[in-house]
């Protein structure tokens, strides 16, 4: 897609657009002139998650391009709960709670985005401002008679929740309406004429825009992100069932980087557009690298996203870390150079196995069967269910789990204390 408007080339060019309510006039907008645009979340947790960065970089490249951003901490809705992708209803937080999330939150939000006084630098705004004031039969006089339920049953949000026959409250079949209402006001004291989110969001969005059109006469938009998963089809944000913190205080910044750097081969030039500021024109170099010099590309997609989320600070202990747990690491093996076809040559007292390099990355139950250290894969699946497995040191937790191509083509595997193997990844 080619498109006028720098801003909204960039954003697809890095892969963040899914659905948008009107390219051409959106285009138009934005070519023309500075829009102003908001992203918004519940504050549910005290941090967002590495799945909420899509829509955060989203707001960083709209303001790189001189667009000015609105924050919107949900401190209302976050009293209700948006059914958008859930099987259940969130459970219910109290207002001191809701607060102390809220401060937290946008203490992330200022590692990414401006705040300040100038026409492109953002500003936050909480909805409990505006909807702990609303009264209810008013609002569903005013606002209630626009919407119907037919279309608000169209939306996946809504219909999918109802498909999987789990139950849906009108306490959260009112969340629609009350972020439309939040679009609205925006539009209406704020001249906000964008809304971006993912997009399980597309149905809320669409509602504010229609909402606009009827209540204000004006043209408003929408545009969502695509819901990013990884290689292995895992929902972004996730590693091993826990969630991947974009706070301190909730993930430390080694496990934050050593996140990024384990990045599946499949992965890295996507990341490497999504979550960082590094040039296009750079990034496609480093997606050319193949084998072990991909791992230079993951490092720099680690030390970047890092950079962003915990500051440019946090990365000289990271690096000191690293490099001492290399050092201090007993591998069971040392390397004697290369042979004729650049293949390690290494020095063991352990079983030594072979693999293509070709086949990573692999999953870690064939590489057991290959180096003799399970009979079979049910059986190397049951060694890593019982939490018996290790690859370098580092325990498997998944039966699904896969090893990516090592810096020296060498990896060391274990099943228990007792029995260890090398395992060599040739080229030929």
């Amino acid at each position: 897609m080619q498109f006028h408007s720098a801003c909204l080339q960039e954003l697809h060019d890095r892969g963040f657009i899914y659905q948008c309510t009107d390219y051409e006039k959106l285009d138009a907008a934005m070519a023309e002139g500075s829009i102003t645009g908001y992203v918004g979340f519940d504050p549910t947790a005290k941090s967002l998650h590495v799945g909420n960065l899509v829509t955060i970089m989203m707001l960083r490249v709209f303001q790189r391009h001189g667009h000015t951003p609105i924050v919107i901490v949900g401190g209302g809705t976050a009293k209700i709960a948006d059914p958008s992708g859930k099987d259940a209803m969130r459970r219910e937080l109290s207002d001191d709670e809701i607060q102390e999330n809220v401060e937290s939150i946008l203490s992330i939000y200022a590692q990414y985005i401006r705040f300040g006084e100038s026409p492109s630098d953002a500003f936050v705004l909480n909805n409990d401002d505006w909807l702990k004031s609303l009264g209810y039969i008013e609002f569903l006089r005013d606002y209630g008679s626009l919407f119907t339920i037919n279309r608000m049953l169209s939306f996946d949000s809504v219909k999918s929740r109802l498909d999987r026959e789990q139950s849906l409250t009108f306490l959260e079949f009112n969340y629609m309406l009350l972020q439309a209402y939040d679009y609205w006001l925006l539009n209406r004291e704020h001249n906000c004429t964008l809304q971006m989110g993912g997009s399980d969001q597309w149905g809320n969005i669409v509602n504010g825009v229609e909402l606009i059109r009827k209540l204000n006469k004006r043209e408003a938009f929408g545009l969502t992100a695509p819901l990013v998963t990884t290689a292995s089809g895992e929902k972004m944000g996730k590693s091993a069932g826990n969630a991947i913190w974009l706070n301190e205080a909730q993930l430390p910044s080694y496990d934050y980087w050593q996140f990024w750097r384990n990045t599946d081969d499949k992965d890295v030039g996507r990341f490497l557009r999504m979550f960082t500021d590094l040039p296009l024109a750079e990034i496609a170099e480093l997606e050319k690298l193949e084998g072990a010099e991909l791992n230079k590309a993951k490092a720099i997609l680690a030390d970047e996203a890092t950079k962003l989320a915990r500051g440019e600070k946090a990365l000289p202990a990271i690096h000191e870390t690293v490099a001492s747990l290399f050092k201090s690491k007993d591998t069971g093996y040392s390397l004697k150079g290369q042979d004729d076809n650049g293949n390690p040559i290494v020095e063991t007292s352990l079983p030594v196995a072979h693999v293509p390099t070709s086949s990573f990355p692999i999953v870690v139950a064939e590489l057991l069967v290959t180096a003799g250290l399970a009979g079979s894969k049910s059986e190397a699946r049951r060694h890593i269910q019982a939490g018996a497995v290790k690859v370098d040191d580092a325990k498997v937790s998944d039966i699904a789990e896969t090893a990516t191509l090592p810096e020296n083509h060498v990896l060391k595997l274990s099943v228990g204390k007792k029995k260890h193997a090398i395992l060599i990844a040739t080229q030929h």
